[in-house]
């Protein structure tokens, strides 16, 4: 397949990237600063976009199969600010690829962005910790996740717990439009291998997806 990933320098979209050329994916990396992404292959362009400005994208749209969005804010619970990351910058991606008629595409959330009932006491109160102090983030995400939602693209949601930088197994569990029990924590590595690996599985379009081990 023709795989756009955005935001392929971070966590989990230098995952996807590798992984999908792993898998013998042509692969679109884009980046808004060439020089945070170092990864030659055959199958691999690497270009420059920002997607809050959809005019330095919209031509490495075309001819793409799916679109991996693993954008990102920089912070962490003690440097929330207001954000329109998530939801300006897929709602461009979004308005992109219906005009070049490309309609599979992943989302990243948070499963913190909702108090999870199939979730032990103490992680429960873990969340509702975590919602108070990125409680910027999570709003833009949550706004995401609605206009993703009301697209009508073949979506895939995903809600990740406590991303940890680890090798890809490739062994996890997955609720798909559930809360997943007891998940705690997940490689950026598994979560980009979920995607790559469920491109074409019809059982996660237009759903949300919690993952972990």
């Amino acid at each position: 397949m023709n795989i756009l990933v955005v935001g392929a320098n971070g966590g989990i979209g230098r995952q996807a990237v590798e992984q999908a050329l792993t898998a013998g994916h042509n692969t679109t990396a884009m980046v808004r600063n060439l020089a945070n992404l170092s990864i030659t292959h055959p199958l691999l362009e690497i270009v420059q976009g920002d997607v809050m400005q959809p005019y330095t994208f919209e031509r490495y749209m075309d001819r793409q199969d799916a679109v991996i969005s693993a954008l990102g804010v920089n912070g962490g619970p003690f440097n929330d600010k207001p954000t329109t990351l998530y939801s300006e910058g897929n709602a461009h991606l979004i308005e992109i690829m219906k005009k070049k008629g490309v309609k599979r595409a992943f989302f990243i959330s948070s499963s913190a962005i909702e108090t999870s009932p199939a979730l032990p006491f103490y992680a429960r109160w873990a969340t509702r910790v975590l919602q108070r102090l990125l409680r910027h983030m999570y709003a833009d995400q949550l706004k995401m996740e609605h206009l993703v939602k009301a697209a009508g693209i073949e979506h895939t949601i995903i809600r990740p717990p406590r991303l940890l930088n680890k090798p890809v197994t490739g062994h996890y569990r997955l609720g798909i439009n559930s809360f997943l029990k007891n998940s705690l924590s997940i490689s950026r590595a598994d979560v980009a291998h979920f995607m790559i690996f469920h491109l074409d599985d019809p059982e996660t379009f237009r759903a949300m997806v919690e993952i972990g081990y």
